[in-house]
């Protein structure tokens, strides 16, 4: 069957088409992998049928027995996630292997994080920046993400902050979160490249408004000291409040000396308390400093 035919009636089938339903399922019930792979996925999502985990590993398995890279990067997934089968981190580890030996990224990277964090196999960096390399190689951000700490720290290769940096960019200019966030560290710290308040900023600017919370403590910063920006408290106060509002303690201490001394708010010594709390609560040592300054 031609793809395009394939896809619509995979489309039809999770919009509820009985007729796509029954020809899908004959064609898995036949051997037909792509068929079995993607009657997997509607029972792993609940598309075009009650959702049910062991029915999706069951034509997961068919399909990755006969090669197919995704469905065996799905049934790792079931695997390490323990949905339809029992958990089991070494056959994830495994199933991730040979989707990753056929050249699939998120298997790749999975595979990285495996090795990386010891899960399912032994702990190995230089196994770990390997797959991630080979993901990274192809645009997957998060692997990107991650042999940029690999690089920082030196795990697995040896340290270079010029090397995190670029893989950092490469992953934030992808919109990845964490990778603006720490590219914005690198400009702020001169880290791999050249110390830049503005680009620092702008980097803080980019991962603060997808909700990052160290970020938007960062941005917040940027304004208060008018650090690669115009200096302005209102804003400071603003993206302090976000972060704080998300448990960043350094936000909630920065927010409660806002307020200590008026700046971006009312003076309002009751709030300065309240936000020196909630970061004392989290072992904050200058706001558990300020609380004892007050008894």
């Amino acid at each position: 069957m031609m793809d395009h035919r394939f896809e619509s009636l995979f489309q039809r089938f999770q919009e509820g088409d009985a007729q796509a339903r029954n020809e899908i399922v004959q064609l898995a019930e036949a051997g037909d992998a792509r068929a079995q792979f993607k009657l997997g996925v509607c029972y792993d999502q609940g598309w075009g049928v009650d959702q049910d985990y062991t029915e999706a590993v069951k034509w997961y398995r068919l399909a990755a027995e006969q090669d197919h890279a995704e469905a065996r990067f799905n049934l790792g997934d079931c695997y390490k996630d323990g949905l339809g089968v029992e958990q089991d981190y070494t056959k994830a580890a495994e199933w991730f292997r040979l989707a990753a030996e056929q050249g699939l990224p998120d298997a790749q990277y999975n595979l990285g994080v495996c090795y990386a964090n010891g899960v399912g196999v032994e702990l190995d960096y230089k196994e770990a920046v390997k797959w991630y390399r080979k993901a990274a190689g192809q645009g997957y951000a998060d692997a990107q993400y991650n042999l940029g700490i690999c690089y920082k720290n030196g795990r697995g290769v040896r340290q270079s902050y010029k090397k995190a940096a670029k893989w950092y960019r490469l992953a934030a200019e992808q919109g990845d979160a964490d990778a603006q966030f720490r590219l914005g560290l690198c400009y702020m710290n001169g880290e791999g490249v050249k110390s830049d308040a503005a680009d620092a900023c702008e980097w803080f600017r980019l991962a603060a408004e997808q909700g990052f919370a160290e970020a938007q403590c960062n941005f917040g910063n940027c304004y208060y000291f008018g650090f690669g920006t115009d200096q302005n408290d209102a804003e400071a106060v603003k993206w302090y409040r976000l972060a704080a509002e998300q448990g960043d303690a350094d936000a909630q201490y920065n927010l409660g000396l806002c307020y200590k001394h008026g700046r971006g708010v009312k003076l309002d010594a009751v709030e300065a308390v309240k936000w020196w709390r909630r970061a004392a609560e989290q072992g904050f040592q200058e706001a558990e400093a300020r609380l004892a300054e007050l008894r």
